[in-house]
């Protein structure tokens, strides 16, 4: 079978067998795929640390007949988180990005606009507070994967929210009105949904310099986006992202 190559990032990896590793690689050209790397844990002159969660790579690997993983045969790196001083929200917020593209992705598909997403996304990630960059990635995660609803009307009645008080339920997507907001809905301020709307129109590198600053975005200034968020995701997969927990407990 003929070697293929592709841009890659590394989601996860397994211990297989002694020496060998099962990797999850979300591939530009292929999307997400499955392989074996054999004797990873052994050659550091094929791999080395190329297989670390979320290190962006090189991957060269075979497709094999009648097999449903792939023959992962080398890793050239591209860009390691690994080369970035690391603390434990940092750590949280890569594990993230990881089990987004992980649970959301299907196999096989190719998705350049969300590859380029994760990359860009890593890259903002290396320095400075976790929770824009983080924000952003979901925002943008869910609209390229059609699940985001519109921001700025009601999905009861149509009637524009800009401006206006937003409210949304756990049990639906959407914002609502004052009028037709549920019992235990939670409202969105005026300024997250500034926020998203800006966060639209700006590559996420342009809206860290611009918001971040020398003063860190808090946690707390994204916490309702964050929640609604969350929220959609959680109904889509029908189980909690095990991330999401750690990123509330950071608050």
């Amino acid at each position: 079978m003929p070697l293929k190559q592709s841009e890659a990032i590394v989601l996860r990896t397994y211990p297989l067998r002694e020496a060998d590793l099962l990797v999850t690689l979300f591939t530009r050209a292929e999307g997400k795929i499955k392989g074996v790397a054999k004797s990873a844990k052994r050659s550091r002159k094929r791999f080395g640390g190329a297989l670390e969660p979320l290190t962006c790579v090189r991957a060269y690997w075979q497709d094999r007949a009648g097999a449903d993983l792939a023959r992962l045969e080398s890793c050239d790196v591209l860009l390691s988180p690994l080369a970035a001083p690391m603390d434990y929200p940092r750590l949280v917020a890569l594990a993230h990005v990881a089990e987004m593209l992980d649970e959301l992705l299907p196999d096989r598909e190719p998705n350049d606009g969300i590859f380029r997403l994760a990359w860009a996304v890593l890259q903002s990630l290396e320095t400075g507070s976790i929770w824009l960059p983080i924000a952003y990635f979901d925002l943008w995660m869910l609209r390229l994967m059609g699940f985001l609803p519109p921001l700025d009307a009601c999905i009861e009645c149509a009637a524009p929210l800009a401006g206006q008080p937003a409210y949304f339920h756990a049990l639906r997507d959407g914002l609502t009105c004052r009028d037709h907001r549920r019992i235990a809905s939670s409202e969105m301020s005026i300024e997250s949904r500034s926020l998203a709307a800006r966060i639209f129109r700006s590559p996420v590198e342009r809206i860290v310099e611009e918001l971040q600053g020398a003063e860190p975005t808090p946690a707390s200034r994204l916490a309702d986006l964050r929640k609604f968020l969350m929220q959609i995701i959680h109904r889509h997969l029908d189980r909690h992202l095990q991330t999401a927990a750690q990123l509330d407990r950071l608050d």
